[in-house]
């Protein structure tokens, strides 16, 4: 488990299948992410389940910790078409413009490039998505090409290790 001074970050399991379905329910939050059926939830969430166990690393449910509410996602996922691993953050509308993807995506980082020893992370950005690329360039990442992700013109952006400042969290007790 990854902790901030707000947040808990933890391992998505298959018991996260109707939250992941009314997260993504919002047209203003899957406006770049897209939205899924209990049944496509279902195979998301077994992916990246299967994720952690092959590689050490996956999504994660970020929680509000005075409260346990589940709030977004964020975390890695390993694209092998593009041999990348890629930092992520989707968060529910309502806790918008708070600084948490900031906070839990600056945890993830400190936990991929510390305990994980990534030497490179990425972030895919669709096109449009103007909140996450403030987001990345906030958390240091630069746009190094123009790509395809799931069928849409993305931007890829990323942060190496030796230019990311590692603030101290707890991140490497996930």
């Amino acid at each position: 488990m990854i902790t901030t001074e707000r947040l808990r970050l933890r391992p998505l399991t298959a018991s996260d299948t109707a939250w992941w379905v009314r997260l993504h329910a919002d047209d203003e939050v899957n406006r770049f992410v897209g939205g899924y059926t209990h049944q496509q939830a279902e195979a998301r969430l077994r992916d990246i389940q299967q994720q952690w166990s092959q590689r050490g690393h996956g999504l994660c449910a970020v929680e509000l910790r005075s409260t346990g509410e589940a709030i977004g996602r964020s975390g890695l996922n390993w694209w092998e078409c593009f041999d990348e691993t890629e930092i992520g953050w989707t968060f529910a509308r309502a806790h918008w413009g708070r600084g948490y993807a900031v906070e839990a995506a600056r945890a993830v980082l400190t936990w991929g490039f510390g305990a994980l020893g990534l030497d490179r992370i990425t972030a895919m950005i669709h096109h449009g998505n103007t909140a996450s690329a403030a987001v990345a360039r906030r958390l240091g990442f630069t746009p190094v090409r123009a790509d395809t992700v799931l069928g849409r013109p993305c931007t890829v952006y990323a942060l190496t290790g030796n230019d990311f400042p590692s603030p101290r969290t707890d991140a490497e007790h996930l």
